[in-house]
């Protein structure tokens, strides 16, 4: 159970770094209503994160939260802010998955 939420904290992670991205592209109202979008996955990410550190080791736990940010945040960047999807982005996205799978393997 506390790797499914910490797969959950992981995309509430995404979701606050895709909020942030939304809110630069946008004016008035509607920006206060992605900053408000990212307080509320930031809030959600961060007690997610604290509540499986209690039974998860805390090194482990870290780096598969962040790194499911990470390759959240740059499939969102590719997909919906149009970032570059070049070979050495994609290829060092694969190996940082890799590395999320084995630390995943290697841990209780």
């Amino acid at each position: 159970m506390n790797w499914i939420l910490l797969i959950i904290a992981g995309l509430f992670e995404v979701a606050f770094a895709a909020c942030l991205g939304k809110a630069k592209e946008a004016t008035g109202t509607e920006a206060s209503y992605w900053y408000v979008g990212f307080l509320i996955c930031l809030a959600i990410s961060m007690l997610l994160l604290v509540k499986v550190t209690q039974e998860l080791p805390i090194g482990t736990a870290y780096a598969v939260w962040t790194g499911i940010g990470a390759v959240g945040t740059v499939l969102i960047g590719i997909f919906i802010f149009k970032e570059p999807a070049t070979f050495w982005r994609l290829f060092f996205i694969t190996t940082l998955i890799v590395s999320i799978v084995g630390l995943k393997f290697v841990s209780n």
